[in-house]
């Protein structure tokens, strides 16, 4: 997942600080492997400076807080709505834009999924289409075989992810726990 998008996509809720995006990131995207804290900040630091955040004041006890900008807000609903399908789509992003924006917007998280699956659908009929050119070799066979078991898993997937965003609201707030550490207001 890129961090930039999933923590992009939490900020379309509101206002948070770097170690509540840390674990709204980790609780949102159980599929993956926790993001180290200093990822977080670094990313924090880079959609600063590209305008895509901006401070929204502090905490209670001082940490700063993040806001999107007009920008950041349009990058955000880009990635929760439309599904990256210029090519070969990579297994995890599409994952993670279905299973975080699901957290955060069902509906929209329903939609890319089934654009998701059509795009499989079609990828599957292409790779079981034979070509007149093609080579009989082991490793092209095995390709084939390998790019139709991707699709087949990938549509199974997607038609649960699809079932359960339409039979129930995944949709959750920010949590109120709040994490016992984080970096402190520059002064």
């Amino acid at each position: 997942m890129s961090v930039r998008d999933g923590i992009l996509a939490i900020l379309t809720m509101g206002p948070a600080y770097g170690l509540q995006l840390h674990s709204e990131l980790t609780s949102r995207a159980p599929h993956r492997k926790p993001v180290n804290v200093g990822q977080i900040y670094g990313t924090l630091d880079r959609v600063a400076k590209q305008g895509l955040i901006e401070p929204a004041g502090t905490t209670d006890d001082a940490l700063p807080l993040y806001r999107l900008t007009a920008e950041g807000r349009n990058a955000a609903l880009k990635w929760m709505r439309h599904p990256m399908l210029d090519a070969l789509p990579e297994w995890t992003e599409m994952l993670d834009q279905v299973i975080i924006s699901g957290s955060i917007d069902p509906v929209a998280a329903k939609a890319v999924a089934e654009d998701y699956r059509r795009w499989w659908e079609g990828d599957l009929r292409r790779a079981r289409t034979p070509t007149p050119d093609a080579s009989p070799a082991t490793e092209v066979h095995l390709a084939r075989v390998a790019r139709e078991a991707q699709a087949v898993a990938a549509i199974a997937w997607l038609g649960a992810a699809i079932a359960a965003l339409s039979h129930y609201d995944s949709s959750r707030a920010l949590s109120d726990v709040r994490p016992r550490r984080g970096r402190k207001a520059q002064v």
